[in-house]
């Protein structure tokens, strides 16, 4: 028997503890507990290295960030510290490498880097303010959207679905003779199809992998060098399922999740979810799962696999478990909309199908995990 606590942020004050055990028999998803917090914990992440510290945003429109200590139990102590992300509705916090902590503000635009203290319990707001804007184009209209940071060597990329750039971003001394003042400069993009609007990106063994919200695709190009925006796009395909529903439906791409292989797992698998917006569809919105086929050839480029239906709606939060002690068999995924609660998926076929095998609903929406 193999268990595992799993924190479950989302639109509410609280977040939740599940416990997932699994035996050679059955499989079970109990709410545990329920941790009070500030409103809207929509997106949790842990530090990197105290791993008894996780840090959540407020998606709000005075936008926090809250930093807890995770008890022996699975459950949350109360708040250790708050900061204001200097913006509205932020949707990603990140824990850093560095110890410092980044959010992006979905609805203003803009980033704030904190510094942490105490072992990374506390934000040194202190500190002088790193603070960045990303740049809109009033001219035609577009305003930017990040919504998401991925650490990539010692730069920030950041998908802004409102821009159709991955922008990327470096911390930088404020000057030659200062060196202990610290700023955010963005120092270069990736331009992505006009209207697509990225949403979420992985790198993955040198490719660079992006769904895009607008378009419902999925792109994977190759990884620039700075300063240049230079990348080759080497397959974009479409998300949405060809049974789906044509009418009175509105797609948006939703989640993208690439796990790492493993002894259980050697063949690398893609997974991404659709996002109806419209009327639902009873079968639920489905995750779909694809393989880059034929790398390194002229003939490199994205496969669908299958089409899975969940029987979620809206799906936000998709999470693989880890490798260490065999949760990377399972996949996790709730839906922003509907009743269906959580879902536990078996990835069986060695990655290339899913197998539902536990549920829980009595929380009916979730848009974050983090496995314990």
């Amino acid at each position: 028997m193999v268990s595992w606590r799993i924190l479950a942020g989302g639109y509410d004050a609280f977040i939740a503890t599940y416990i997932f055990t699994a035996t050679a028999n059955s499989t079970s998803l109990e709410l545990w507990a329920k941790s009070a917090t500030g409103q809207n914990p929509t997106w949790l992440t842990r530090h990197p290295d105290n791993h008894s510290l996780i840090y959540t945003v407020n998606e709000q429109g005075n936008g926090q960030m809250q930093s807890y200590l995770i008890n022996p139990v699975g459950t949350l102590s109360v708040a250790l510290d708050n900061a204001g992300t200097l913006g509205a509705n932020p949707q990603h916090i990140a824990a850093l490498s560095t110890g410092k902590i980044m959010v992006v503000n979905t609805s203003t635009g803009s980033g704030r880097l904190v510094n942490t203290t105490a072992s990374g319990a506390k934000f040194n707001v202190s500190a002088p303010v790193e603070y960045v804007t990303f740049p809109a184009n009033i001219t035609l209209g577009e305003e930017s959207n990040p919504s998401m940071i991925l650490e990539y060597k010692n730069e920030l990329w950041i998908p802004d679905r409102g821009r159709d750039f991955i922008w990327r971003v470096i911390e930088q001394p404020v000057g030659p003779n200062i060196t202990d003042i610290f700023k955010l400069n963005i120092t270069g993009n990736i331009s992505q199809p006009e209207g697509s609007g990225p949403r979420q990106i992985a790198i993955f063994e040198d490719r660079l992998y992006t769904i895009q919200e607008k378009s419902s695709t999925l792109m994977v190009q190759t990884v620039p060098e700075l300063p240049e925006d230079n990348s080759t796009v080497l397959a974009r395909l479409p998300i949405i399922p060809e049974d789906a529903p044509r009418y009175n439906v509105e797609w948006a791409a939703g989640a993208l999740v690439i796990p790492p292989r493993s002894e259980k797992f050697p063949d690398s698998y893609i997974y991404v979810s659709n996002r109806n917006l419209g009327v639902p569809d009873s079968r639920g919105d489905t995750i779909a799962i694809f393989e880059l086929v034929n790398k390194g050839t002229e003939d490199e480029t994205l496969q669908l696999v299958k089409q899975v239906y969940t029987g979620l709606n809206q799906i936000r939060a998709v999470s693989i478990g880890p490798v260490e002690d065999g949760g990377d068999e399972f996949l996790l995924a709730s839906g922003q909309a509907g009743q269906a609660g959580v879902v536990v998926f078996q990835r069986v076929d060695g990655g290339r199908d899913l197998k539902p095998v536990a549920q829980n609903r009595e929380i009916p929406n979730r848009t974050s995990f983090v496995w314990l």
